[in-house]
């Protein structure tokens, strides 16, 4: 899979099958949206695309707005590669790329990657204003030649799987609810930074996973989890909360892995929960 910075960096031989959005935990929902875009763009002998963002636009939109992420870009890009979609662009969000029509968008993914087509997931919208539903773009795409497909959304157990609800199962520890509307489980990757060594003064050191103050977390509390550490995976518990006294209050991830002794410091580690 390429992946490119910018539109303009990519130069696609053929013409291509887009679709466009944030990605986040890259959950059922979007791995249903996807699997149609690359299976449709095989079909067509086009190339399949993802235009995604570096940051959530609701971000830059709203700047005090709090939003945390599911995912992180690295394994947005990840889990998309491995759904074989033939390259993604993760964008910058900026004010000036807020400020383009839903036209004007539409003419730089036509004169850039030669769209002839686009799928959009629920609810979608580009454009200021967010003026680029899924109607007016049907309406772009009869003048400027290229289809537009909505999907519909994804119901699992009675439940709409969007970010959102899997940001609030989360919140409220629903670990279960979140594998399943995951398709997978949930997971954590960040650098193993110092801790305060109270786990190792204890005869079981820990690995203190750093994952940025915009990663979504599960509620309080010691889960059951695994480890991967090169091509093994290894048991492992790992401990989230706030320690007072460490990081003015900040929540921590603290994994104890169990039977490994090597030396994890400044390496990224990623952890999922069963």
């Amino acid at each position: 899979m390429y992946i490119a910075e910018e539109l303009t960096q990519v130069k696609p031989q053929k013409e291509t099958l887009l679709t466009i959005g944030v990605f986040d935990g890259v959950h059922i929902g979007h791995q249903t949206l996807l699997a149609r875009l690359r299976d449709e763009a095989q079909e067509e002998g086009l190339l399949s695309g993802v235009v995604t963002f570096r940051c959530h636009p609701q971000k830059v939109l709203h700047p005090g707005h709090k939003l945390m992420w599911l995912s992180d870009l690295d394994t947005r890009v990840e889990l998309i590669r491995a759904l074989g979609i033939d390259f993604v662009i993760p964008l910058a969000f900026t004010q000036d790329l807020a400020k383009l029509s839903a036209r004007e968008f539409v003419q730089l993914l036509k004169g850039h990657l030669k769209m002839r087509g686009l799928i959009v997931g629920p609810d979608f919208a580009l454009g200021k204003n967010r003026e680029g539903n899924a109607r007016y773009l049907e309406l772009l795409g009869k003048e400027m030649g290229f289809t537009v497909e909505a999907v519909s959304p994804v119901v699992v157990n009675g439940d709409v799987i969007s970010s959102s609800a899997i940001r609030a199962a989360l919140a409220n520890g629903g670990v279960a609810k979140v594998q399943r509307l995951f398709g997978r489980p949930f997971s954590l990757t960040g650098k193993v930074v110092a801790g305060d060594q109270r786990g190792k003064t204890l005869g079981f050191p820990t690995a203190n996973i750093d994952v940025g103050p915009d990663q979504a977390l599960p509620g309080d509390g010691v889960y059951v989890t695994v480890a991967y550490i090169g091509k093994d995976l290894l048991p492992s518990v790992t401990n989230i909360g706030v320690r007072p006294t460490f990081g003015g209050g900040r929540r921590l991830v603290e994994t104890y892995i169990m039977d490994y002794n090597g030396k994890l410091k400044g390496q990224r580690l990623t952890i999922e929960l069963v």
